[in-house]
């Protein structure tokens, strides 16, 4: 059966800001993914890694490392920060211990298949986007037990265009519910919510945040009651709007939440030389469009 984008998808995935798309990949699919990551995960030499954690706290030590920045155009790994003890030795298992693996995947084959393709460019076509560039590809691990939270946030602050234009296509590689941390988000938060702050390069080397309102942080405070929940079957897509408030809690399961995650943006929008992901990685927007492939 041919991939269907409906129009009446459009409008909810317009009213909402997220939109739940199931069986986008097949389970031969998935297992592909699956067991490709897998794969890179087995061949990772832990010995000579700088055992970089990925933390998403505003001050979290991943952001001033030369090798987060450098992910922007090649294959890295990030470690959970809980897969280490008080004196910063690792005491998970190497398959236990990665929160993440980014953020250019496209430069492997197996992974740009399955992100640029006719489901893709029919998605963003029906989007209206003109010249769709597509950047920040990365599996999410959330591991059993120690799998991070993800606060309350808005994937515009890290991926600045002006106008704002970015989209995030979310794929679950595993079963996700509230147990194993799937996503949840604030539906029609990107209607009254602009993005109040960035997330870039500091002039210093490293990143940082810089605000643009003060009242930034207090459009991420509210009730976990007024959060819906995107309980969903591995293989399913879940588009994301730049400017949502979404998140996902800790993973307190025996189970992974393993996810695919890959984001576009409109060529002809400002991408503004401050935000961290460049490629290169010292400065340039030389991101894949997704149309001329």
């Amino acid at each position: 059966m041919s991939f269907q984008f409906t129009q009446a998808q459009v409008d909810i995935f317009n009213r909402e800001g997220c939109l739940l798309i199931p069986d986008y990949l097949s389970p031969n699919e998935v297992k592909e993914i699956l067991d490709h990551t897998n794969r890179l995960i087995d061949e990772f030499d832990i010995t000579t890694h700088p055992l970089t954690k990925f933390t998403t706290e505003n001050d979290g030590d991943h952001i001033g490392d030369e090798y987060f920045l450098k992910s922007s155009e090649n294959i890295s790994f990030f470690l959970e920060p809980a897969a280490f003890d008080k004196d910063n030795n690792l005491i998970k298992s190497k398959d236990k211990s990665i929160n993440k693996i980014g953020h250019n995947l496209l430069i492997d084959e197996v992974y740009r298949k399955h992100t640029i393709n006719y489901k893709s460019k029919k998605i963003i076509s029906r989007l209206n986007y003109r010249d769709p560039r597509v950047l920040q590809s990365m599996i999410i691990c959330k591991q059993p037990q120690i799998g991070g939270e993800v606060p309350s946030h808005q994937d515009g602050v890290f991926l600045y265009t002006e106008p704002q234009s970015a989209i995030g296509f979310w794929i679950a590689l595993e079963d996700c519910d509230e147990t194993n941390g799937c996503l949840s988000y604030l539906p029609g938060s990107h209607l009254n919510s602009p993005i109040g702050k960035r997330f870039v390069k500091a002039e210093t080397g490293g990143t940082k945040f810089i605000y643009l309102n003060e009242d930034t942080e207090d459009s991420y405070k509210n009730s976990s009651e007024n959060y819906k929940l995107l309980k969903c079957k591995k293989g399913s897509l879940i588009l994301i709007n730049h400017s949502v408030i979404h998140r996902s809690n800790l993973n307190f399961s025996e189970n992974s939440r393993f996810a695919y995650a890959f984001h576009v943006i409109e060529g002809d929008a400002i991408y503004d030389e401050k935000n961290w992901l460049q490629i290169p990685y010292t400065g340039g927007t030389k991101f894949t469009k997704l149309y001329d492939v």
